[in-house]
C-alpha cells in the first residue's frame, strides 16, 4: 500500500509524511513541475512531477495508483475517478464513498453553473489547526482499517 498526494497545494503533506513514517508506508507526492520543491523528505517519500497543465496530475495518478493505495486529495472530480480502486481522504477527514461523491460532483456541478451566470459562490476559508487534526485522526484510523 502506498499513499499518494494530489500535491499542488495540499496543506497536510507533513501530516501524511508523519503518518506513513510510523506506518512504515512509501508516500508518492505529484506535483505540477512549476511546485518543484527543495525541502529534505525522507527516504520513504517520492515526488512525481509533471507539466504544467488542466488535470495533468489528475492523469498522471491515475495512472500509478493501484488497488488498495491511499489518494489525498480535495479534487472530486479525481477522488471520482480512483474510488473504486483506492481509498480517497479529503484534506478535512471525510472519506469519499460512492455515498458522498455523488452528491459532491452535483454540488460542484451547480456551483460552476451559478458562476457561468455571473452568481457568487461561496470559498473555501482558511485551513485551521482543527481541521488539520481532524484529518490526522481520519487518516491515522483508516491506515489501521486497511
Amino acid at each position: 500500500m502506498k499513499i499518494f498526494i494530489d500535491a499542488d497545494g495540499s496543506p497536510v503533506k507533513d501530516e501524511v509524511v508523519e503518518l506513513a513514517g510510523k506506518y512504515q508506508l512509501e508516500v508518492v507526492m505529484v506535483t505540477a513541475i512549476e511546485h518543484y520543491t527543495n525541502k529534505i523528505y525522507p527516504e520513504f517519500v517520492r515526488f512525481v512531477y509533471v507539466d504544467k497543465g488542466p488535470d495533468a496530475v489528475d492523469f498522471k495518478i491515475v495512472s500509478l495508483i493501484n488497488e488498495g493505495d491511499i489518494l489525498v486529495t480535495q479534487d472530486y472530480g479525481l477522488a471520482s475517478l480512483v474510488i473504486n480502486k483506492a481509498y480517497v481522504i479529503n484534506q478535512t477527514g471525510m472519506i469519499y464513498d460512492q455515498d458522498n461523491i455523488n452528491q459532491l460532483l452535483w454540488q460542484r456541478h451547480i456551483s460552476q453553473q451559478m458562476r457561468k451566470q455571473g452568481l457568487r459562490t461561496k470559498q473555501a476559508g482558511k485551513y485551521m489547526d482543527e481541521q488539520r487534526k481532524t484529518f490526522k485522526q481520519s487518516m491515522e484510523q483508516l491506515i489501521k482499517s486497511i
